[in-house]
Order: structure tokens, then C-alpha cells, then sequence
């Protein structure tokens, strides 16, 4: 199957191709490589370096999709807050062009939302973007009947995930900080609980819902299961750094991921402190090794 991915040289989206690639896919990306990266291109999918915001004439990459998988943003909150506009034209407008690419090709759309919509859309530029995202989605499918669905990540982790720059994840940052030997630093008390969610799963999720016939349905892909971040930085173990909070932190995220389970039949398979002790033990053989 013709399949289009935008952010397609990002974390999620690296991962997503892989898969889709394995399977047998006809996969395109598109990514503007703003927090992608070329060394995560795989190897038979087609990749061009553009700005979705700025394309009107998407055919020129692909002509018939099956589905495409809206994975591009600027994600992030923090990021944000100094480049609303950006945030805005990449999520929102970036998000309007896809669909209208979608409603002319008939094709089915799968798009990146955002967990950061239950902590409050006005909290930040990039949640209220997601969200923005969210509806114009809602509106193709009431007006046009543009088959479309949302899914929300709750702080995804494992290859190829971001570890140091504005964009890098906690786990990411952590991973790096502990290979290197650098005291982990956790942002304000480290009591803020998250749930972590495994790539695997989230790309499993993504895989299940191509081909279902959706009108702007949400779906929470989540671990079910959250942490503290300073239980995080103990599974880890090492020195630990403390730094102030940051504007629009929240306590905390769990997911209810049992519509994803009733309807698409996905559960989540990874347990985050089992990847930690698996990559703390590959990080100990691999120093043994090179003694």
C-alpha cells in the first residue's frame, strides 16, 4: 500500500517506517528536519526535506495515498512558549494542508495528538495547537467525511528517542546522562508523575488503526502505569540534580487506554523500569567489553 508519513524522520516516526517498511509498505516521508534527523532516514523509503505548512500541491510526492500518518509537529511544551508562531504554522496550518491533501485524495488520515490536552489547552501554544489540530480533524470528518482519528502519546520512550537539545525527552536525557556519567537533572521537586510508553507500543497502535473506518474518534495510547520522576532517576541510579520548575508543568499523567483496547484491540506490552535495567545491563556489557 501507498503510505505517507509526515515527521517521518523523527522518533515516532522513524520507528513507524521501519515497521511499515517490514511489513511492505510503499512508504514517502515528509519531514522539514526541524527536530528530525537524516541519520534516521531507513533504508527504502522516500524521503523529501519540506515544510508541510508551505506545500499546496502534495501529489507531487504521492499521488494516491492509503493512509497517511500526520506525525509532523513541533512538539513540545516548553519550545513553545518562545516560538508560538512557528508552533502555530507548523501544527495548525501544517495540520489544514494535510487534511485538505486527505479530502482530495480520499485517503485516510491518522494524526499525532497530544496527552497534553487534559492538562489544559491553554496552558501552553503547543497544547492549545494540538488541540486546534484535533478540531479541524473533527471538521473534516463532519463535513466532508474524511475518515480521520486522533491518538494521543503519553511520553514515549526507546530507539531513537531525542536525548539532548530544546526537544529532547526525560528518559532520552537520562539514558545519556547516566552513559556518560553526568548527574541526572530533574526539573522543580521531581514528585510530577508520568506515564511512559514504550515506541513499540505506540507504533503497534498506529499499525491497528489503518484501514478502520473513523469520524475524528480519540484514542489515549498510554502505559496505564505512572511514575514519579525522581523513581525514574533511582531506577537509573547515579547523582541526582535538582532544577527549578518550569512554566506549565503539570502533576501528573495516566492513561485510560481502554477505548484503544475495545475498539482496536491494543494493550500496551512494555514496562519502563524492565527497559531501564535492559539498557543499565547493555551499558555495563558493552563497558566490560571494551576494558
Amino acid at each position: 500500500m501507498n503510505i505517507l508519513v509526515t515527521g517521518g524522520a523523527g522518533f515516532v516516526g522513524t520507528n513507524l517506517i521501519r515497521r511499515l517498511l517490514k511489513d511492505g509498505h510503499n512508504v514517502v516521508s515528509l519531514d522539514n528536519y526541524s527536530t528530525g534527523f537524516k541519520n534516521n532516514e531507513q533504508k527504502g523509503c522516500e524521503y523529501f526535506d519540506v515544510d508541510i505548512s508551505k506545500i499546496k500541491e502534495y501529489s507531487l510526492f504521492m499521488e494516491n495515498p492509503y493512509v497517511i500518518f500526520h506525525l509532523a509537529a513541533l512538539a513540545r511544551i516548553q519550545p513553545s512558549f518562545d516560538e508560538p508562531i512557528e508552533t502555530f504554522e507548523s501544527n495548525v496550518n501544517g495540520t489544514l494542508n494535510i487534511l485538505e491533501y486527505a479530502r482530495k485524495t480520499n485517503c485516510q488520515v491518522i494524526y499525532a495528538g497530544s496527552s497534553s490536552y487534559h492538562a489544559g489547552i491553554y496552558r501552553s501554544p503547543y497544547a492549545f495547537s494540538k488541540g486546534v489540530g484535533t478540531q479541524i480533524c473533527k471538521l473534516y470528518s463532519s463535513v466532508y467525511d474524511l475518515n480521520t482519528s486522533i491518538y494521543r502519546f503519553y511520553n514515549v520512550y526507546g530507539e531513537h528517542q531525542i536525548e539532548s537539545g530544546t526537544y529532547a525527552t526525560v528518559i532520552g536525557i537520562f539514558e545519556k546522562q547516566n552513559r556518560t556519567g553526568i548527574p541526572l537533572t530533574i526539573v522543580g521537586d521531581g514528585e510530577q508523575r508520568r506515564d511512559f510508553t514504550h515506541i513499540d507500543d505506540i507504533v503497534e497502535g498506529l499499525i491497528l488503526a489503518m484501514g478502520n473506518k473513523f469520524r475524528a474518534e480519540i484514542f489515549e495510547l498510554g502505559r496505564g502505569k505512572n511514575y514519579s520522576i525522581n523513581e525514574v532517576a533511582n531506577l537509573f541510579g547515579g547523582k541526582k540534580t535538582y532544577l527549578p520548575p518550569r512554566t506549565a508543568e503539570y502533576d501528573k499523567t495516566l492513561c485510560d487506554y481502554s477505548k484503544a483496547n475495545d475498539i482496536l484491540g491494543w494493550s500496551p506490552k512494555y514496562d519502563l523500569d524492565e527497559y531501564i535495567i535492559k539498557t543499565k545491563r547493555l551499558l555495563h556489557e558493552k563497558s566490560v567489553a571494551n576494558r
